[in-house]
């Protein structure tokens, strides 16, 4: 061992040296770099456990390795205990070459340890997710989902299938994944970023649009529904359903909701289903052990220099915080200790690592919190780790797939400078499965489930192994066993063993064998877990009806989860109560999350609970406020007759309650006033709306006063301005003007901003070209975006550059190059001509030209403020700013050079997180945004100063990306050499 580590030590210093050398070598005239790329050799399976640095109390053992295997990416168990294992050697260039298997392993003498192998399926494309069912086993191979079976014993498939199709394959590192068995007897699948066009490959119907989510499939009919989901790589439920995702660079979330639960209501416009949850941040810090590659210092050489383009990483040091995220998975084992069962576990292909989290919950989510100080769970020096995924085990253990590549970045961000010298598929024919485990573990054979009787099975639902619990659910739903009923029943009617009666249930709905009687019993378990899951089962095997009485009773349950699932159910009751009960949970929690549940089970009946919360003076606040401002939107949106006239009289009997709150909610619900053809029209004219147009009048002369009132609190005031977009604009606009008056503090003239761009209105565009002179640049900002939110506003304010009462650098040029592609020719052939007559440079010329900034002496306070005034819109640092874009705290990682290109190249490697995109809504507003939540509703779109708009899908025209980030070029503009300067040397130290 000394001799080892000896040696390993003379490697690791070899290779500081070379990147020592690297950092400090002048950049090379000739292209090749063959003398500074040296290959790092691959550390055998016999020495690869003397690499690691694990955490006290644990060990990796080496369970499986080449030649056995190669490139394996996940594995799962068949019932019978052989391991299946996913081997995408096609990663990442040969997709084609159709060279990836499916590897089937067998532990014949029960060591723990893998020593046969057959061949169970090969010929495939970019296979990364697998999962036994019936027999055989499905393979996400993108852009296809297939079946494979063998039919006669000898260990290799013989039927193959095309179950669905239609999944994306534009980004190797973005394809489905993480296939598991889901509580309701589906089987669940991450679609990633690529998301795709889904159908069952039999079916002529039309394809299901699954972007921005997940989908679950009955492995029987191959019926799907779209999920919420959508992270990058890695996805997994916990003992209780819930759900959690990881991404790239966002490295633990958490799926809050189901996107079907709310599509039932098409007015529930929601946030994104997926919530970051760790403590220290989505790119928390991470502690690597081992080198930095020799190829990846070479490529910060070249981007410092502006030779090759993508992000800079600063001095070589491309580590220290998550890059390379994937595979979480909640530890649901019985071999660790019993302190560390629901932990999570996340890896970082990028350096060679595997993080560990505690779960504490807060609210209906959790805090994700670091578990190991200064260290990591598990570190590697060795660079060829990479800890893709993990899989709880048939004896207790978590299990570690290591792809064991060299090189595991994506081909397209290699400069072919560096490329050339590189071996992307070194490594093809490697691979190793390691489990975690205590220190001294030793393992229980895995048992054949498939010999096990169905009375048997029902007994491992208890067990404190996932493995079996899931195994065991998955095999009696393969059956269809009646004989298994009984023991089922007397299972879901115990109090004890709260996880097994969780299985219980729905073993019982797959079985159709689910009745009202049967979850009396648990809907009354002191688990809260299975309480709410009981309600959730009445909910969707219609049994809601039957269960009523007690379904309302749990409204006043203690726990959040229930009564928020109490709120979803409820949608399906008829009973006297049923909106008295919504309320009750509402007035409980006013969470986004029970919101959004309440919403989502008043699709017809919104008016009735909206005058219910209306009339509570307890509920009439800030806090509340949104549910009603979203009832009012629904009601208004919906237009019926009898839901508008109940609404109005509760906004009519409670004059009191103040202008800022009436306004808001009153302005949705007179919104259709103008249609001719609405039911609201019809009302004014008969004469209905008399009572509440005085009220309103009233309102926004309260309104005006108090926006004007400098005495006033800011906070009020700009309540009171945001309420004035429900007034007409010739009510409003001689208060906005006084408003936006550089005397006023910046706040309101931004509110009297946004709110003047709530009118359509040709005084809208006069106004603010009126006032731009005197405008701050925060404030031409925003002005630009109500300027080109309409056609007739963009010719109005192309009108005031040609008069020259705009400056034309004034105009952003990513919306210049929206602008051409317009409908409009007039408006399209101005922008082309903009554009040509602007100087807009090469980026890297622009970069080149602040290079003496790297090595410059900033000063921190001036940096402080140069970043609140430039690029706290989007970004935030310190606790200050609008958290947008990527939290620049993390850019000192990086280093100078990535600080500096980030800002004035942002377009030079786009995560497409970031693009920017543009939207026509049905009522020609243009919008413009990065997407920070799709759900089956509506898409919501955000940009700087923490503005967001929600859109329903319902009032999309178009949508579609403009291929560039939503930070804009041209930052130089506001920056110059000495602010850069400041700058970085500010966020260097920023905390």
């Amino acid at each position: 061992m000394t001799c080892y580590l000896s040696f390993i030590a003379k490697i690791f210093c070899s290779v500081v040296f070379v990147l020592t050398s690297l950092l400090t070598a002048p950049l090379a005239e000739a292209d090749d770099f063959s003398s500074e790329l040296p290959r790092i050799p691959p550390t055998a399976p016999a020495d690869a456990l003397k690499t690691f640095e694990v955490a006290d109390g644990y060990e990796m053992q080496l369970v499986a390795a080449e030649p056995l295997i190669g490139s394996p990416v996940a594995i799962e168990w068949a019932a019978d205990g052989r391991m299946f294992v996913c081997e995408m050697r096609g990663y990442s260039e040969d997709q084609d070459k159709q060279i990836s298997t499916i590897g089937l392993l067998s532990d014949t003498d029960n060591d723990g340890a893998y020593d046969h192998r057959t061949e169970f399926a090969s010929g495939l494309d970019w296979p990364t997710a697998i999962y036994p069912y019936d027999g055989g086993l499905f393979v996400g191979d993108a852009p296809d989902l297939l079946y494979f079976k063998d039919t006669d014993g000898d260990g290799v498939a013989d039927e193959k299938k095309v179950v669905l199709t239609g999944f994306g394959t534009s980004n190797v590192q973005g394809l489905m994944n993480s296939m598991r068995w889901g509580l309701d007897n589906r089987i669940h699948i991450a679609c990633s970023s690529v998301g795709g066009q889904i159908k069952i490959a039999e079916s002529t119907g039309p394809p299901v649009n699954v972007r921005g989510r997940d989908l679950a499939f009955d492995p029987r009919t191959y019926e799907f529904t779209p999920t919420s989901g959508a992270a990058q790589h890695g996805m997994c439920f916990d003992d209780w359903g819930r759900k959690f995702a990881s991404s790239n660079s966002n490295h633990i979330m958490q799926v809050m909701y189901d996107d079907n639960r709310i599509a039932r209501n098409r007015y529930v416009n929601a946030p994104s289903a997926l919530v970051s949850i760790a403590v220290d941040g989505p790119q928390a810090e991470v502690f690597r052990t081992s080198p930095v590659e020799p190829w990846r210092i070479v490529r910060t050489r070249l981007r410092v220099s502006g030779k090759v383009s993508g992000p800079i990483e600063g001095g070589g040091r491309a580590a220290g915080y998550f890059t390379g995220a994937t595979g979480i998975t909640i530890y649901r084992g019985d071999a660790w200790p019993a302190t560390d069962k629901g932990i999570a576990i996340v890896g970082d292909v990028g350096s060679n690592l595997i993080h560990r989290k505690r779960l504490e919950p807060s609210g209906l989510d959790f805090k994700a919190h670091r578990m190991d100080a200064k260290s990591e769970f598990v570190a590697s020096t060795d660079i060829w780790f990479r800890p893709a995924q993990f899989a709880n085990a048939p004896d207790g253990s978590l299990h570690v797939i290591d792809v064991c590549r060299e090189v595991i970045e994506h081909p397209k961000s290699l400069p072919p400078e560096i490329k050339q010298h590189l071996d992307l598929t070194a490594g093809r024919d490697r691979g190793r499965i390691y489990r975690l485990v205590p220190t001294g573990f030793t393992g229980r054979p895995t048992p054949n489930l498939t010999k096990e009787s169905t009375e048997v099975l029902v007994t491992l639902l208890a067990h404190p192994n996932a493995w079996h619990r899931e195994t065991a659910s998955r095999l009696i739903f393969e059956r269809q066993d009646p004989t298994s009923i009984r023991a089922l029943q007397q299972q879901v009617a115990s109090f004890d063993q709260p996880v097994a009666t969780l299985h219980a249930m729905y073993a019982l709905s797959g079985l159709d064998a689910l009745t009202a009687d049967l979850l009396q019993r648990p809907l009354r378990h002191p688990n809260e877990n299975v309480r709410r899951h009981a309600v959730t089962l009445a909910d969707r095997f219609g049994l809601v009806q039957a269960l009523a009485k007690e379904i309302l009773r749990l409204s006043k349950d203690p726990s959040l989860a229930v009564r928020t699932e109490v709120a979803y159910a409820i949608s399906e009751i008829v009973h006297p109560d049923r909106q008295h009960t919504l309320a009750s949970i509402a007035k409980q929690d006013q969470s986004i999350w029970t919101r959004i549940a309440v919403q989502s089970s008043v699709p017809d009946t919104a008016a009735e609970l909206f005058s219910i919360l209306f009339a509570d003076p307890d509920f009439r606040g800030a806090a509340a406020s949104q549910l009603l401002l979203d009832l009012a939107d629904q009601i208004s949106r919906r237009d019926v007759r009898g839901e508008l006239w109940m609404a109005i009289n509760a906004v009519e009997l409670f004059p009191d309650a103040g202008a800022a709150f009436v306004l808001p909610i009153a302005g949705p619900l007179l919104r259709k006033r103008g249609d001719d053809n609405s039911n609201l029209a019809k009302l004014a004219a008969e004469g209905y709306l008399k009572d509440i147009d005085k009220l309103k009048a009233e309102m926004l002369d309260a309104a005006k006063l108090t926006a004007a009132d400098q005495s006033d609190s800011l906070s009020s005031r700009v309540a009171a301005i945001d309420s004035l977009a429900f007034g007409s604009f010739a009510d409003i606009q001689e208060t906005l003007n006084d408003l936006i008056d550089q005397q006023q503090p910046p706040s309101i003239q931004k509110a009297a901003v946004r709110t003047l761009g709530t009118f359509n209105h040709p005084g809208v565009a006069s106004t603010l070209i009126s006032f731009w002179p005197s405008l701050s640049p925060a404030l031409r900002s925003a002005a630009t975006e109500c300027l080109l939110a309409r056609p007739e506003r963009v010719l109005t304010m192309f009108d005031a550059v040609d008069q020259k009462k705009v400056e034309l650098r004034d105009l952003p040029i990513a919306r210049l190059k929206l602008l051409t592609k317009s409908k409009q020719s007039k408006i399209a052939l101005t922008a082309k001509q903009y554009l040509s007559s602007l100087d807009t440079g090469g980026r890297d010329e622009v970069v080149q030209s602040y290079q003496s900034v790297i090595d410059a002496k900033g000063d921190i306070d001036r940096g402080r403020n140069v970043f609140k005034k430039n690029c706290s819109a989007c970004h935030k640092t310190e606790g200050f700013g609008n958290e947008l874009g990527p939290n620049l705290a993390a850019m000192k990682n990086r280093g100078p050079a990535a600080i500096l290109t980030n800002v004035l190249d942002p377009n030079r490697e786009v995560n497409p997180q970031y693009l920017n995109y543009v939207l026509l809504s049905d009522d020609g507003r243009t919008l413009t945004g990065m997407i920070t939540s799709e759900t089956a509703n509506s898409i919501t779109l955000s940009r700087g100063e923490g503005v967001s708009e929600t859109i329903s899908r319902t009032e999309i025209e178009t949508l579609q990306s403009t291929g560039v980030s939503i930070m804009p070029e041209g930052m130089e503009k506001n920056i110059d050499v000495q602010s850069m300067a400041d700058l970085i040397a500010y966020l260097m130290q920023a905390k």
